[in-house]
């Protein structure tokens, strides 16, 4: 009890860092009165942690996995990283922020994988256990950003600052964790088991292919979301917005529990179209919200992220996994992430990014922004990979779930 009672705290901080500035970071770039970036200054900004997310597999593959124990290369990391998290609010150029987050990104993400990695290897049920404290990531990810909702700091700096105070303790903490040497400490490294080239034998099979690409695809409008969702409601002025968005994870919770008992019932096809459906609604929501009377627009499509998420993602990794070999499902899980965290998100963070100056004009020196439009392409778009994977996924597979 006392080890789940410390790894659940561990998992709790981890999130907390990574919330306290995920969703409010293009509010902050692009607020006139801090840095004033363009859409796509801002996107590119936002795109570091999908390139990040490319890289790292690489990291704890190579570094992680073979030389140092998984709770010192923890602290190490966040240690560094509140010195990058301090930096990057003593900058103004973009040049300047992009490189400081880029290698931030590449310190912090990691670390997602390591805090997994780490708990998995000290408890005897993982089956049990893992789900009960992986739990604590999601509620860490919800407090910090209500807390950063009820500052109002959305648009200051101080984002980083809270985010960079809870890296230190999360550094100091790590090394407190139980020790947990590296798993594969003398082993010889080689490129091809590094880059998880053996689980390309999956995409032999059409459907699951059709199914990657739809994936990869599916980032985008993922990207869409979290890039500028919350500099829209604070300009549309709805109060405390990265409280509200919180919700979602809420959502994202009840929708997991259910899942087991949808996994019976429907076919993978049937729930990753059911996913794509909810973004296209989603986004259609977004655009024709408002502050006032349309507010329970703005409710709806933030609670709809468990369907978007869990639907689409969480089935999908499931997915990947019963379709991979037994030997190869790690590094299938590894590929799939590499492709829709990593290349997915990053195409998303650019072209949201580009889109969002594509529909931004001046008006007496003041940039006016038609969210409408943005949000009405960015449910198209959704509308098009739907539709890609209703005419050419083929396979009526259900997933099998593990317990229900």
């Amino acid at each position: 009890m006392s080890d789940r009672v410390r790894l659940s705290f561990m998992m709790f901080l981890n999130y907390v860092i990574w919330g306290a500035w995920y969703t409010t970071i293009s509010t902050y770039l692009m607020n006139p009165k801090t840095l004033g970036f363009t859409g796509t200054e801002a996107g590119a900004v936002f795109g570091t942690a999908a390139l990040a997310c490319m890289i790292s597999p690489f990291f704890v593959g190579m570094i992680a996995d073979r030389f140092f124990a998984s709770e010192k290369v923890l602290g190490t990391l966040h240690l560094i990283g509140a010195v990058l998290l301090y930096s990057v609010t003593q900058v103004k150029s973009f040049g300047a922020v992009y490189a400081i987050m880029f290698i931030y990104c590449l310190c912090f993400f990691p670390t997602v994988s390591l805090t997994n990695s780490l708990t998995l290897r000290q408890i005897k049920d993982p089956g049990r256990d893992f789900p009960l404290i992986r739990v604590f990531a999601t509620i860490g990810f919800f407090v910090i950003v209500n807390v950063i909702g009820w500052l109002e700091v959305e648009d200051k700096a101080t984002q980083f600052l809270i985010a960079a105070g809870c890296s230190v303790a999360m550094g100091l903490y790590s090394f407190t964790l139980p020790h947990t040497p590296a798993p594969n400490k003398g082993q010889a490294i080689t490129v091809r088991r590094v880059l998880g080239l053996d689980a390309l034998v999956v995409f032999k099979e059409p459907s699951f292919f059709v199914f990657v690409i739809a994936s990869i695809l599916g980032c985008i409008p993922l990207a869409f979301y979290f890039s500028f969702t919350n500099a829209y409601l604070n300009e549309m002025h709805v109060a405390n917005s990265a409280g509200k968005m919180s919700l979602g994870q809420f959502s994202e919770i009840f929708m997991m529990l259910l899942m087991p008992l949808i996994f019976r019932r429907i076919t993978v096809k049937g729930i990753l179209l059911a996913g794509l459906a909810a973004w296209c609604l989603r986004y259609l929501l977004l655009a024709y919200g408002n502050a006032d009377s349309g507010m329970w627009m703005f409710y709806l499509a933030i609670l709809l992220h468990g369907v978007c998420y869990d639907f689409f993602f969480v089935t999908g990794q499931l997915y990947t996994d019963q379709q991979a070999p037994p030997n190869l499902r790690a590094a299938a899980q590894g590929l799939i992430i590499f492709l829709t965290l990593g290349v997915g998100m990053f195409i998303g963070s650019m072209l949201s990014g580009g889109a969002v100056d594509y529909f931004t004009h001046t008006v007496n020196g003041v940039a006016v922004r038609d969210w409408q439009s943005f949000w009405l392409t960015s449910s198209a778009g959704a509308g098009v990979i739907l539709l890609m994977l209703l005419f050419f996924f083929k396979s009526k597979a259900k997933v099998v779930p593990i317990s229900v």
